[in-house]
């Protein structure tokens, strides 16, 4: 019976504002735009674009303002969350931001599941995007944890394969770990102990990368959460990402897919 649960996605919605220029700007100098936009944006409403790009039922749950624009909107509390119907959801993933917060909401996930068998219980995803040494103690929480490029030189990794080794000790028992490394692809390890490896795939023209880190993890959860294997998986993010580097925004990056 087709699982018909959806993906929630808890962090930030903001408004982005996009000014395009013929050349990349000189320290210290003034450019004219050639053109602006203004769009949606946040790591998790993002994700949350683009899993309903590929056709996932998903949700978003973080703050909203009232007007067009806001300036330093409150994150989701544990007792914000305690209110969230769990029974909607098969997978939530947090995009790592109050972390002292977040790890009370995925403790409530936990209790949850606690009561249910294994194939109805809900998969947890944590971002750990900043370096920002709160950020560090989710790294434990999630079912599958995305680490950054830059948390990976953080801690003084050079490569997404040596990130993925070094950090997995971290992890609880059984979790996935995943880091992409920009034109360099990603990396990702499991509980089997092998790590696995997926190229870039580049666009023909560098467009807009705004966005390409939150496209990569929509891919993955996309992808894991309907039963394919993590070197699947890690293809495909890396594919789709590549994919939404070549256009403005996200119109079109799942037109050709092959998923």
């Amino acid at each position: 019976m087709e699982d018909k649960r959806k993906v929630l996605c808890v962090g930030l919605v903001c408004l982005d504002i996009i000014s395009v220029v013929d050349k990349y700007p000189e320290e210290d100098t003034d450019s004219r735009c050639v053109s602006q936009r203004w769009q949606r944006g946040g790591n998790a409403s993002n994700t949350c674009t683009v899993l309903s790009l590929l056709g996932v039922p998903c949700a978003f749950m973080g703050s909203l303002a009232a007007g067009p624009t806001a300036k330093n909107l409150p994150d989701v509390t544990a007792t914000d969350f305690s209110k969230v119907d769990l029974r909607q959801f098969k997978w939530i993933h947090w995009e790592g931001r109050n972390a002292e917060d977040q790890i009370e909401m995925i403790q409530q996930v936990m209790l949850y599941n606690s009561t249910l068998p294994q194939e109805q219980q809900i998969t947890v995803s944590v971002e750990i995007e900043k370096t920002r040494e709160p950020l560090y103690q989710l790294f434990p929480y999630g079912d599958v944890v995305f680490v950054s490029k830059d948390v990976a030189r953080h801690f003084g990794f050079q490569t997404a394969e040596a990130a993925v080794r070094g950090l997995y000790s971290r992890l609880k028992h059984g979790a996935v770990l995943v880091c992409a490394w920009a034109e360099r692809g990603a990396d990702a390890l499991g509980p089997d102990g092998v790590v696995v490896h997926s190229d870039a795939f580049p666009p023909e023209r560098l467009v807009d990368t705004l966005g390409a880190g939150d496209t990569f993890n929509a891919a993955i959860i996309h992808q894991l959460s309907t039963g394919a294997s993590l070197e699947d998986a890690l293809t495909f993010g890396c594919e789709l990402a590549g994919r939404k580097c070549g256009v403005h925004g996200y119109d079109g990056i799942v037109r050709e897919s092959k998923n």
